[in-house]
């Protein structure tokens, strides 16, 4: 707690849930959003009343974590990202621009703006970087119900998965500095240097941890990038594959009917 401001602190507080299990936010964040989409006057932005709040403890006597949705100010980096390029015609449609300029005042508003997101998201899969920081060895839970999967989450300290992205970073500088990879954990090692040492990184499966866990992932991205470190490309190739096999048939869910 010590991490954020007294107005942040208040916030905090005010949008703890009553029963503040991290099922309970997952279930009610996607009630709010299914709400959203359904308002009869079309507006399908958040307000500061939807924001919820994650909190994580990873020893009885340890401390309590908090990770704030920040959902109004996240949907207005989504929806300013959505009115650009190609998708601009569409995002007309789906957030009229009488809706923007509400939204807008509504995320200035907002404790801690513009301060960096706690949470980023990828949906129908996960990106091949994320699992650079994270091992079949962290801290990991299992959330079933009902003979089902519900989310996995992966938990690493902050600075052993920065120190993981560093070194992938420089190997890979060295060798395959062309790979989308680089660029893209370029860009989450410049997102991790905003947050305390003290902090904690989860990675969350969502809902798609039903389709892939167990999911050797994590071992896969390791193995791939120790072949390319040692210009093994056969092997690199190798591990690329098992891990294209498991997850092209999820993301491709995106445009099933």
């Amino acid at each position: 707690m010590t991490a954020f401001t007294t107005l942040e602190q208040r916030y905090i507080g005010e949008h703890l849930l009553p029963d503040q299990s991290r099922t309970a936010v997952d279930v009610q964040e996607l009630a709010d959003s299914l709400g959203r989409v359904t308002r009869p006057n079309g507006d399908p932005l958040p307000t500061a009343a939807a924001d919820r709040i994650r909190t994580l403890r990873l020893a009885e006597d340890g401390p309590l974590l908090y990770s704030p949705g920040q959902m109004v100010i996240r949907s207005f980096a989504a929806v300013d990202e959505f009115h650009r390029g190609y998708t601009a015609q569409l995002a007309g449609m789906l957030v009229p621009e009488r809706f923007r300029e509400p939204h807008q005042r509504r995320t200035e508003a907002a404790p801690g703006y513009p301060g960096p997101p706690f949470t980023r998201i990828s949906t129908w899969g996960i990106p091949f970087s994320w699992f650079v920081l994270v091992t079949e060895t962290d801290r990991t839970e299992v959330v079933e119900s009902s003979g089902r999967i519900l989310t996995v989450r992966i938990q690493v300290p902050l600075t052993i998965a920065l120190r993981r992205a560093e070194a992938c970073l420089t190997m890979l500088e060295g060798t395959a500095e062309e790979l989308d990879l680089h660029e893209e954990l370029a860009n989450v090692a410049n997102w991790l240097e905003g947050f305390r040492d003290e902090s904690i990184l989860e990675l969350d499966y969502g809902p798609v941890a039903d389709r892939v866990y167990p999911d050797d992932s994590p071992m896969d991205v390791r193995l791939g990038l120790e072949c390319l470190a040692e210009g093994d490309l056969t092997g690199a190739a190798a591990a690329y594959r098992r891990l294209a096999s498991r997850w092209i048939p999820i993301r491709q869910l995106a445009r099933a009917s």
